[in-house]
């Protein structure tokens, strides 16, 4: 028993981190808005990305042309269908910033820790981590245009947005799997850049956390998030329908996992800080989705063994 909850805490100790903290940017609000109007989002995102690229092994990057075709769906369902499922769910919301925090989540590339939860679920990683940088660069190229497009109304400049994207998404995007491709990195290395990701992750969800003022008119964005996440999980398994168990993983969990401090720093750089408000709320919510979702899966297959 002693090893098995070992094992249990081994698995869910990422989602205890965000837990932690997600209360302690509740908590801690004063001291963390203070960082997040000072490029905090930014900066941790950066480092979060650097760190995650640089542990995508390039073997693994190597079997993505097998996968092309799956590939390429997932990436056109994410550039088209998920920023229409979330600038729709949105209308759930009352006008304002919740609103377009809300509409900011489709926008949002793969979430970076679902290459973690596709390993743990036992799925294809290296789809995932194709999936990931795929959907970076699309992110970076459709995010300005596309809410251009939704937001008439608003005063938006893409320019601005897709440069945001580019200096801290891309470049470190690019240089970190460069970096790997060119440096081997030993064992020790690896765990040093999943373990900053990790704490990075965790660092983003109390800074985002940190822009929630709870009362009840969040109710109307919680409801709104729930509905993104389930359709968006029916889109992932629809993405994976014909395929084998471990690209069907990958599909579904990084179609649904969208990256919350990415959407942040969208909705932050279009609308104002104050529209990441909801995506604290998300990236709670998807990252307890992913990894619970990612064990049930791991279970599931080891009892058909």
């Amino acid at each position: 028993m002693t090893g098995r909850c070992r094992e249990l805490l081994a698995e869910y100790r990422e989602l205890a981190l965000v837990a932690v903290a997600a209360v302690l940017g509740l908590t801690a609000q004063g001291p963390l808005r203070h960082v997040v109007h000072h490029q905090g989002i930014d900066i941790l995102l950066v480092v979060l990305v650097l760190s995650t690229a640089i542990g995508i092994e390039p073997k693994s990057l190597r079997r993505l042309p097998a996968s092309w075709r799956r590939l390429s769906l997932a990436l056109v369902v994410g550039a088209s269908v998920l920023p229409a499922l979330s600038w729709l769910v949105a209308h759930l919301v009352a006008p304002g910033s919740l609103r377009d925090g809300v509409s900011s989540i489709g926008l949002a590339p793969c979430e970076i820790a679902s290459i973690a939860t596709t390993a743990m679920a036992g799925g294809d990683v290296a789809l995932a981590g194709g999936a990931l940088i795929g959907s970076t660069i699309v992110t970076v190229l459709v995010a300005g245009p596309i809410l251009a497009f939704e937001t008439p109304g608003a005063s938006l400049h893409p320019g601005h947005i897709i440069f945001n994207l580019l200096v801290i998404v891309a470049a470190p995007l690019v240089a970190g799997v460069t970096f790997r491709s060119l440096t081997p990195l030993p064992a020790r290395g690896e765990t040093v850049a999943s373990t900053t990701s990790t704490l990075a992750v965790a660092a983003l969800v109390a800074l985002v956390a940190a822009e929630v003022h709870l009362s009840t008119k969040y109710l109307p964005v919680v409801l709104a998030i729930l509905l993104f996440l389930f359709a968006s999980t029916i889109i992932g398994r629809l993405v994976g329908l014909g395929s084998g168990r471990p690209i069907m993983k990958a599909m579904l969990l990084t179609t649904s996992m969208r990256d919350f401090a990415i959407a942040a720093a969208i909705a932050a750089a279009a609308f104002g800080s104050a529209a990441a408000a909801s995506l604290g709320i998300y990236g709670i919510a998807v990252l307890i989705w992913g990894t619970g979702s990612a064990g049930f899966m791991r279970s599931d297959s080891t009892r058909h063994r």
